[in-house]
């Protein structure tokens, strides 16, 4: 089954939700507001995709912690990840040992051949 990792009042993790259900695909929501992600599963997407997709330097947390003045290295943005969940892109879609970050209609089209 594809797990969906975001928060549900975020635009994209609806888009990508009601992409799902448009398709029939099950899928099971991680919700990082009620659920805290352990840094392994992190570490573990880090493995299969690069942090620069992975970290949201456009997020009103990244703003609000006001990140880009310390100029992190990717460690550090991996660090972050870990502490504030909220910093992470969404969604993160997993299936088949796979990881897609964020929304794109067409990616999610050719990665679940529909």
């Amino acid at each position: 089954m594809i797990k969906v990792y975001g928060i549900k009042n975020c635009d994209s993790v609806k888009k990508a939700l009601s992409f799902f259900k448009k398709h029939n695909i099950a899928y099971e929501l991680y919700d990082f507001k009620t659920q805290e992600l352990p840094c392994s599963k992190i570490t573990q997407w880090l493995q299969k995709t690069n942090i620069d997709k992975l970290f949201n330097a456009r997020s009103t947390t990244y703003r609000n912690l006001k990140l880009k003045e310390m100029n992190l290295s990717d460690e550090e943005k991996a660090e972050w990840l870990c502490r504030e969940n909220l910093l992470i892109k969404r969604p993160v879609i997993e299936f088949d040992d796979k990881v897609i970050v964020g929304y794109n209609e067409q990616e999610y089209i050719e990665k679940f051949n529909i």
